[in-house]
């Protein structure tokens, strides 16, 4: 597995896992966190026109798709706790991948070697993305709320410096 910029040529196969990753929330009692259509076409191309948008391959198959960018994010502006710092960071949002793959952990992993400062928010409801963040070191910080109104739990992690 290795990660790359995702090309135009991945959109259905992104589609595809986003499709699936709806399907795997609703089962685990996560059925709330991603709206019907959310992440949308227009997402993933807007994603791509801004060369944010990164998959996580083995061969030719997709595995995994994440949009890694530098912050600021608006979203992350107001926090109900504290940030572990206030100095430069990215974000990760729209990460889903192939139902046992295990590429979202090595999503997760290569952003985390990418960058000092990497932020990420998931739903309460999402146990497994949770228990993820946790086993990869990610500080659980505070509640932010997104730009629906919806609060998410939002984590930082911040790597060593060496």
């Amino acid at each position: 597995m290795h990660i790359r910029m995702a090309t135009q040529a991945d959109v259905p196969q992104i589609l595809d896992i986003y499709d699936a990753a709806h399907d795997f929330m609703r089962r685990t009692g996560n059925p709330t966190q991603w709206p019907e259509g959310y992440p949308s076409r227009e997402d993933v191309e807007g994603d791509l026109a801004r060369d944010a948008l990164y998959v996580c391959v083995d061969e030719s198959v997709v595995l995994a798709a994440f949009l890694f960018a530098p912050g600021p994010d608006p979203t992350y502006t107001e926090i109900d706790g504290a940030w572990l710092n206030d100095e430069p960071y990215h974000v990760v949002h729209r990460i889903a991948a192939r139902e046992g793959s295990h590429a979202g952990r090595t999503c997760l992993t290569w952003a985390c070697e990418q960058v000092r400062n990497l932020r990420i928010d998931t739903h309460e409801d999402n146990a497994p993305m949770r228990r993820t963040l946790s086993r990869l070191g990610f500080a659980e910080c505070g509640i932010i709320i997104c730009d629906n109104g919806t609060p998410r739990v939002a984590y930082q992690h911040v790597a060593s410096r060496g």
